[in-house]
Parts: C-alpha cells; structure tokens; sequence
C-alpha cells in the first residue's frame, strides 16, 4: 500500500492529473486495511489495489470523473450479495471508499507516508487515518539468507537493518533489500536500536555475533527473537546464557531455530519460513515452528 503513495507523489511531482480511492469504512470480512489507498489517473492507469472484485472498474471510473473536476465523491460498495442479477460477489464485505484528488503539496505527505519512518496523518473530508511507522527488522550478520530475508521483508512493510562489522560482506550490493547496513558489533548497535515494535533475527552462527545479539534482545522488549542454527549450537547457545544468569522465561523468547516448519530446504524457502513464524507472532497466528514435540530440530539450511 505504501507504494501507491509513493506513486502519488510522484504524479503530482509530474503534474499528472489523477485521483485517488482510499477505503475509509469497512463491515463484515476484511478485504483490505482501512486506509488502502489506490491511484488512478485520467487515463485510467491503475495502480494498487483495494479487494472490490468486480467492483473494480465502477471505483475507476469514479476516479476519472474526480481526476478531471477535483470533486469529492463517496463510493459504497457492498460484496455480500451472490445475486448475479443484482450484483455482488459473495465476499461478505460492505465498503465505503472516498474519491480524491490530492493538491501538489500533499507530495509531501505522500512521500511519509512511504517512508514510514514516522506515524504519518492522513485527513480526506471528514475521515482521518493515522499510518503508524514500520515496524524494523534487525538482521544480524550479512549472509545469504539476511539478503533473501531482506527482499521478502520489505513486502511485508518492514524496514529493513543489517548489522554487520565486516564491510566485505555487509553491502548494498550483497543486500539490496535492506534499508540500513550498519558496520557494527551487534553489542555496540543493538541497546539503542530496539524497541517493542523491533524484531530481531541472528543470522551469523558465529558466538561472537550470536551471544551478544541474543543477550541485547534478551535484555529489551523485542517481541520477536529468532535464532538460526542446528540443534548443536542451539543448546550451545542457551547454555552460555544460562551460565551468565538468563532463566528459563528469558531464554523461552528466543525462536530458535527461527521458521516455521513448511518442509522447506533452500535458502529461499527458509527466509519464508522465518518470515511466516514473524507474521504468525505478529498476528496471534499459529503454526509449527521447526521443532517437533519430542524436541528434535528439522533441517536447517546454513548458510552464509
């Protein structure tokens, strides 16, 4: 969604006419966040995407007609009829939507909103939506996984950190994905980093990098720490946190090894399990992560 904004600010930058549809109301089943925004210029290109179905072309429409005269128009939509003749698509929604048409200084607005470094205000009429910040993903150690997690991540609206002290490995080019590479020792750039809406996932398989991250979201409310590594190094792992004095309840945080259990074996497929255990603890979800009840821990990919 945060694209669509990106695009908006763009299109005024260029002076392009065009409006925009932003969901302000929603009842029944959830076919998208109230303040999913599309854009439509007057030529009807689109961009985003609400969850209409068919309804799709009658919120376009109404985006030309605002894109051409700037006025306001309220569209109610209501996807819980399977009347073909009457219409509706059986998805049990009743949506209204605002129609638009942004003035050049809401570029501004737009370009924070995609940024999402900030909780950013978004007023239309009388419909006010506030678009909290990224959550951040913290990576630490620039592997191969952090750059496929990296990619993956920034789909699911995260802002993205690699921390890492070597610079031959932690690169732009290695990790196109992340927003933030940090050349740090994980102790030195985590205590002021992390925060209830950071995550953190230890990537390296190296003690060096893995004790003193864990031990800095161990001592933080970090509400999501993954560890990767096999079983060995997970014992290893916990043992030497024990020894400096975490108890059972800290060291039950750790999500290790990080994933949920999909079956998967490449690198690719790993950063989705780990990435589908985040969202899962993110949504009150649920799923098996990559242990059994007997403790025995499936495959691991290692990679670096």
């Amino acid at each position: 969604m945060r694209d669509v904004f990106e695009i908006a600010a763009g299109w005024l930058e260029e002076g392009r006419k065009f409006a925009l549809a932003t969901l302000v109301e929603l009842r029944e089943a959830a076919t998208a966040p109230i303040g999913t925004t599309i854009a439509v210029d007057e030529t009807g290109c689109v961009f985003g995407n609400i969850g209409a179905g068919c309804y799709e072309s009658d919120i376009v429409a109404a985006c030309i007609k605002t894109a051409a005269d700037g006025e306001i128009r309220r569209l109610d939509i209501n996807l819980t009829s399977d009347d073909v003749i009457l219409g509706g698509t059986a998805c049990g929604a009743v949506m209204q939507l605002l129609i638009w048409r942004p003035e050049p200084a809401f570029a501004h607005t737009a370009r924070a909103i995609a940024d999402g470094k900030e909780a950013t205000r978004l007023r239309i009429d009388d419909f006010e939506h506030v678009f909290p910040p990224k959550d951040t993903l913290i990576l630490v150690g620039a592997t191969t996984l952090a750059a496929e997690l990296a990619t993956i991540a920034n789909r699911l609206d995260f802002h993205v950190v690699v921390v890492d002290p070597r610079p031959a490995f932690a690169t732009k080019e290695r990790i196109g994905g992340a927003h933030e590479i940090v050349h740090a020792w994980p102790d030195e750039y985590l205590p002021g980093a992390l925060s209830d809406r950071t995550l953190v996932v230890v990537l390296s398989h190296d003690p060096k990098f893995d004790l003193p991250a864990l031990r800095c979201a161990l001592q933080s409310n970090a509400p999501y720490i993954g560890l990767l590594g096999s079983r060995r190094s997970q014992a290893a792992r916990r043992l030497s946190l024990q020894e400096e004095g975490f108890d059972e309840t800290a060291l039950s945080r750790i999500h290790g090894p990080a994933g949920l259990d999909l079956g998967g074996v490449t690198v690719g497929e790993t950063a989705l399990s780990i990435l589908a255990e985040i969202v899962a603890a993110r949504r009150g979800g649920g799923g098996s992560p990559l242990m059994d009840a007997g403790g025995a821990i499936h495959h691991t990919v290692c990679v670096r």
